[in-house]
């Protein structure tokens, strides 16, 4: 592992000091951990651990695909109130949203949109990414200089492959081989050239094109902000900054061992921070609340290392 530095001023040190605070923290979860912790307004100001490997991302992919759409919209080439209208065989796998409903449902794409970013709606996000196509994701991320970042299909394309490389005849199957601690899951499960992957450093980046208006028109990215505050889950980076007045805007994943969430944290100051936290955990098991914690815990670590750095 490449270790943690911390960037600002007029140049970088390796903060030994947080380092083995960080590695101590993911240590004591039972988890390996990537990082990239920035100040959104100088992203030369940073903690990082690892920020350059592709990781397979689950979720988080959702945020480039947000991105993708409003990019479309912007240029007229995608009507973000067309209407759909979803059947029971349109659905796709997942704990929350349309994906657990067993009637037809029609949205616009828009409400879609914040499906996906808001519960994570893995039938929300596939219908968006139908209408979006993969090659307009791509198209983004090369545009916003994102090389290492490819969504692979999203889940279904996750989902697809995981059935590929455990052999099971099922996705229930499949996914309680990878969830099973008494076997080993087959080396290409976490390969990130065939899953929806990112590195810690382009998700960063991702978001803070987001946040200064850059990757779409100043209306799409206030409504991709906005999208990103109304996630309800506080298990991750928010466990960190359980206050009133700090917003984070988020959004996780989770792929077997893996869980992840990359998001924007504003503090009452008026400083704000992007934190992508990558983890894989030891075990196997679904429910693992230290793992899930430990996100928040290295972010805020992060935050206060930046904030000491600059005198505040």
């Amino acid at each position: 592992m490449s270790g943690t530095r911390h960037s600002g001023g007029g140049g970088g040190r390796v903060g030994g000091g947080v380092e083995r605070t960080i590695r101590s923290l993911f240590d004591d979860a039972g988890v390996r951990g990537w990082l990239h912790v920035a100040e959104l307004d100088r992203p030369s100001a940073r903690v990082v651990l690892d920020p350059d490997e592709p990781v397979p991302m689950g979720s988080v992919y959702k945020i480039a695909l947000m991105a993708a759409f409003c990019r479309l919209a912007d240029a007229g080439r995608l009507d973000p109130h067309h209407r759909l209208t979803l059947e029971a065989a349109d659905r796709v796998a997942g704990p929350t949203g349309l994906s657990i409903l067993r009637d037809p449902v029609t949205m616009s794409l828009r409400d879609l949109v914040v499906q996906m970013m808001s519960i994570s709606d893995n039938t929300a996000a596939h219908a968006v990414l139908r209408a979006v196509g993969t090659d307009a994701v791509d198209r983004m991320c090369a545009d916003l200089g994102l090389p290492h970042t490819r969504i692979h299909g999203g889940v279904v394309g996750t989902y697809d492959r995981l059935l590929a490389d455990t052999g099971a005849g099922s996705l229930d199957a499949a996914m309680a081989r990878v969830a099973d601690n008494d076997t080993v899951a087959p080396a290409d499960v976490y390969d990130p050239a065939y899953k929806a992957s990112s590195t810690p450093a382009e998700t960063a980046r991702l978001l803070r094109a987001i946040w200064t208006d850059e990757a779409a028109s100043p209306e799409s990215c206030a409504f991709m902000r906005a999208a990103m505050g109304s996630q309800p889950w506080t298990h991750r980076l928010a466990s960190g900054f359980p206050y009133d007045d700090v917003a984070v805007h988020g959004k996780t994943g989770t792929f077997g061992s893996m869980r992840h969430e990359a998001g924007v944290v504003e503090l009452a100051d008026g400083s704000r921070y992007t934190a992508v936290v990558f983890t894989q955990a030891a075990r196997a098991d679904r429910k693992l609340p230290r793992a899930d914690a430990v996100i928040g815990a290295v972010a805020r670590v992060a935050v206060e290392e930046l904030r000491r750095g600059h005198g505040v």
